[in-house]
C-alpha cells in the first residue's frame, strides 16, 4: 500500500516536459528580439540576446568573416556547455527527478 505513493504518472511527466519546452522556446524567441549595442575603442558590436552577433565593425569597416567565425565559436561553446550540463544530470531528466 505504501508503495503506491511513489507511482509516477507518465502522462503528467509528458505534460510537464511539454510545458518546460514551450517555456524554453518562448524565452528563446524573446532573447532573439533583444539586442545589446556596444561601441568601444573604434569597434561596434550588436549582439542578440541569444548570443548571435548581428553587427561587427572595426573603425567603420564591417568584417563578415570575423562575425561568422565568432558566431560559430559561440555556437560550439554553447554545445560544449549543453553536453556538460547533461553529463551533470542537468537535462530535463535531471530536472524531473529521472536522473536518480
Amino acid at each position: 500500500m505504501g508503495g503506491e505513493r511513489f507511482m509516477i504518472n507518465p502522462f503528467k511527466q509528458i505534460g510537464e516536459i511539454k510545458k518546460m519546452r514551450d517555456q524554453a522556446m518562448q524565452i528563446q524567441r524573446e532573447l532573439q528580439g533583444e539586442e545589446v549595442d556596444i561601441e568601444k575603442n573604434g569597434v561596434h558590436i550588436v549582439i542578440s540576446g541569444d548570443q548571435k552577433i548581428k553587427v561587427l565593425e572595426s573603425n567603420g569597416r564591417s568584417d563578415d568573416d570575423v562575425k561568422e567565425a565568432v558566431n560559430e565559436a559561440i555556437k560550439k561553446s554553447q554545445e560544449v556547455a549543453a553536453r556538460k550540463l547533461q553529463q551533470m544530470g542537468g537535462g530535463l531528466g535531471g530536472l524531473l527527478g529521472g536522473g536518480q
